[in-house]
């Protein structure tokens, strides 16, 4: 037989009631904790008792929750307050123009304009974050060199192959090596480079009179 319904009014009995209190109180502790866990929800609990005693629970500190309540309780009123909602939406375009005007003086600065009124310490700053950039992107360009260097290396490796194989279909194996001068890198690559400066790749290729030599024999 099930549980009769529960009339939802105040406990007269003040032993029931303290009973009643302290297993709902650990239940409703319980079902927030779980809340908050299984649903990634920002919970916060505050329970006084009869006797003025505090319990409480949160996921986050109870001060950032009640202030965010705040917070997103005035907004509320405000975006359906079209005096307030005006309000609101003027400060923040203020905000969002004094960001701006901030982005372009930084930008103008960075390029070296504007730069009157700055101390040295300000200077040095600046300074130090143009420094940093210029360090981030040589390491980026170097590496995207690298990358590039890899991938001739690779493609000059792939037509030393190719080149193998021609000679060998046409010549032979004996001959092929010979047509190669043994040699197992036919394509290598120069890097010429100085600080700073670009890097230059220069593809060399074998010398042509074992070639010619060979194919002399044939005849």
């Amino acid at each position: 037989m099930g549980r009769g319904k529960i009339v939802i009014r105040r406990i007269d009995n003040s032993s029931s009631r303290q009973v009643t209190f302290s297993k709902r109180r650990n239940g409703l502790l319980k079902k927030a904790k779980e809340l908050a866990i299984l649903c990634d929800a920002q919970v916060g609990l505050i329970i006084f008792s009869s006797t003025g005693k505090l319990y409480e629970f949160s996921n986050a500190s109870v001060k950032s929750i009640v202030e965010r309540y705040n917070k997103t309780k005035d907004e509320h009123h405000q975006l359906h307050n079209p005096v307030s909602e005006l309000k609101y939406w003027q400060k923040e375009a203020a905000m969002l123009r004094q960001q701006l005007q901030e982005l372009q003086q930084n930008h103008r600065q960075v390029m070296g304009e504007q730069l009157y009124g700055l101390t040295i310490k300000d200077l040095q700053n600046l300074e130090n974050r143009l420094e940093t950039s210029i360090r981030g992107i040589r390491t980026k360009k170097e590496q995207i060199l690298h990358d590039e260097i890899q991938e001739l290396s690779w493609k000059g490796s792939l037509m030393h192959q190719e080149n193998l194989e021609l000679v060998e279909k046409a010549f032979g194996t004996r001959d092929a090596n010979e047509v190669n001068g043994n040699s197992t890198t036919p394509y290598y690559f120069t890097i010429s480079r100085e600080v700073h400066a670009p890097i230059h790749l220069q593809l060399s290729q074998p010398e042509p009179h074992n070639f010619a030599r060979v194919v002399s024999n044939q005849r």
